[in-house]
């Protein structure tokens, strides 16, 4: 594990190293994100239900991140599971342009792709968790978790823009290529990593009775139920508006496909500010009440875009208004939120903790994206953002009888006595 002293993470190399293949593969990730929902309404001439079902796609493979985590957590070096993820994406992501290119690109094939690539970003967050550990120290998880969410931040600004560029120039399925290569970059740099594998578990637990440890784990605990309820009720929601959000700025607002990824680059430097801000917002504030602040505010700012309307410049000024407020909030919860968890869960339950929890928070999100193709089919996509805006509100009622609402600091937490 590294040895660096809290204020020194810059002088890092190894913090560094990995911190260059997460911020390279962000920016890539942006490029998909925007170019996978426009190839399907533009090319595809695809349906609000049926973006809705391209979106629960990406999001399916979560719903076995239980089996996935409790697999994981055999593995004493995580890295090498890592560097297989990336790999696997890579290779995905590049037969989008190769069946453009045949013209054979169908709606099948999207969906295909988002859940074979999906399925691969659980195994690399799964191993992560477990990597994480034993590359920072404890007093370090607030400081490199603000880095490394700075780092998305960046990628939410720029990387909109670019890749809405790059759309109009390129074509989107040929955009993906710049995603498929950074996934190679990233796989490079974690193979020059060396880090200390974690202790050999000598459980002789059978694979489902330790899936089913992560997830009583995972219930009992005092801090760990009180987040789960949280951000599910978040991601259910959130996912309801995420769905059809580039399908609203597209046929509803009437706005490019590069005045959509600039509105939304703009928009996403309220991420990178709510990075920077999580650190200090915390101490001042205090975590679980920065964690509860946050949790009203992501979801209900995609109101902002719902009311959207007059011409082309207010259009888009709303739509990076709302990405601002809900960019700024999210880092605010993400931040201070996965620093407590880091610092509570047990070490050899990590990973598959991690599963569990992604089975329930990640695996909700399908469910919302279908829901949401359902409701901007049935009423209108306009209204399906207010009802996702109001109804994410909910969301830190489970907050008011957990110990994180009365968490101030993270220093000195400890996973409770099993």
């Amino acid at each position: 594990m590294s040895t660096v002293s809290a204020t020194s993470l810059w002088r890092d190399r190894q913090f560094r190293t990995f911190w260059s293949a997460q911020g390279v593969s962000e920016f890539g990730d942006r490029i998909t994100e925007l170019a996978l929902p426009l190839i399907a309404v533009t090319m595809l001439d695809a349906s609000p239900s049926q973006v809705g079902f391209l979106t629960a796609a990406v999001w399916l493979p979560n719903i076995i991140s239980l089996f996935i985590g409790s697999w994981v957590d055999q593995r004493r070096d995580k890295r090498p599971l890592m560097i297989a993820a990336d790999l696997a994406r890579t290779i995905l992501l590049l037969t989008l342009p190769a069946a453009y290119w045949l013209d054979v690109l169908t709606l099948g094939q999207l969906y295909a792709i988002a859940i074979l690539a999906g399925t691969a970003h659980v195994v690399f967050i799964t191993a992560y968790v477990s990597f994480f550990v034993r590359l920072v120290e404890q007093d370090q998880y607030l400081e490199a978790n603000s880095k490394l969410s700075a780092t998305r931040s960046i990628s939410f600004m720029a990387g909109p823009s670019i890749g809405g560029l790059l759309i109009q120039w390129l074509t989107a399925p040929i955009a993906i290529v710049v995603d498929a290569l950074s996934f190679l970059f990233s796989a490079f740099q974690l193979s020059r990593l060396k880090t200390e594998p974690g202790e050999h578990d000598e459980s002789p637990e059978p694979f489902l009775q330790r899936a089913r440890a992560g997830m009583r784990y995972l219930l009992r605990h005092p801090y760990l139920r009180g987040s789960l309820g949280c951000a599910t009720t978040v991601n259910f929601f959130n996912l309801i508006s995420m769905a059809l959000l580039v399908l609203f700025a597209s046929r509803n607002l009437e706005l490019s496909a590069g005045t959509i990824g600039l509105a939304f680059g703009i928009g996403a430097s309220g991420s990178l500010l709510g990075a920077l801000a999580a650190s200090p917002l915390t101490r001042l504030l205090g975590a679980g009440r920065l964690i509860a602040i946050s949790s009203v505010i992501f979801p209900g700012s995609v109101a902002i875009a719902a009311f959207a309307g007059g011409p082309t410049w207010a259009r888009a000024a709303a739509l990076a208004g709302a990405e601002f407020v809900a960019g700024f909030a999210v880092m605010c919860f993400d931040v201070p939120l996965n620093s407590l968890q880091a610092a509570v869960t047990h070490d050899h339950m990590r990973s598959r903790v991690a599963g569990a929890f992604s089975s329930i928070n990640y695996g909700v999100r399908p469910l919302g994206a279908i829901v949401g193709g359902f409701l901007g089919t049935w009423i209108g996509v306009r209204e399906t953002l207010l009802i996702s805006a109001v109804g994410g509100l909910f969301a830190v009622l489970w907050l008011l009888r957990s110990p994180i609402i009365h968490t101030r600091e993270l220093t000195g937490l400890k996973p409770p006595e099993l």
